[in-house]
C-alpha cells in the first residue's frame, strides 16, 4: 500500500506526517487490498478556528476511489475521524464485493 503525504499551505513536521502512516496503515485491516492511500492536508482560511482541512483518498481495486473530507481544530483530530469514516466505507465495500 502505497501513502502519500500532500500539504498544502504549510510544511507538514515529520511527527504530522508520521502520525498519518500510522493512522492510514491501520486501514489495511478493514480493506486488505488498498492500493494507494492520498491524504491531502490543508489550512483554509489562515487563523480561524476549524481551519485544518484534511482529505484522504482510497483507491481500491474493482471500484471507484472511497474520498473522505474533514474539517477540524487540528489535523490529528481531522486524520483520526476521516480514518474512522473510511473503515465503515471499506467495510460496506467489502460486504459489497462479498455479495457479487
Amino acid at each position: 500500500m502505497e501513502i502519500r503525504i500532500q500539504s498544502i499551505h504549510f510544511d507538514a513536521t515529520e511527527k504530522l506526517q508520521a502520525f498519518v502512516e500510522k493512522k492510514t496503515a491501520k486501514l489495511e485491516k478493514s480493506f486488505e487490498d488498498i492500493q494507494k492511500v492520498e491524504v491531502q492536508l490543508k489550512v483554509a482560511k489562515p487563523a480561524t478556528a476549524l481551519n485544518k482541512v484534511t482529505s484522504i483518498t482510497v483507491t481500491v481495486p474493482g471500484g471507484s476511489p472511497i474520498f473522505v473530507e474533514k474539517t477540524c481544530d487540528t489535523f490529528e483530530e481531522g486524520v483520526d475521524q476521516c480514518v474512522d469514516a473510511l473503515k465503515v466505507q471499506l467495510g460496506k465495500f467489502k460486504e459489497k464485493l462479498r455479495n457479487h
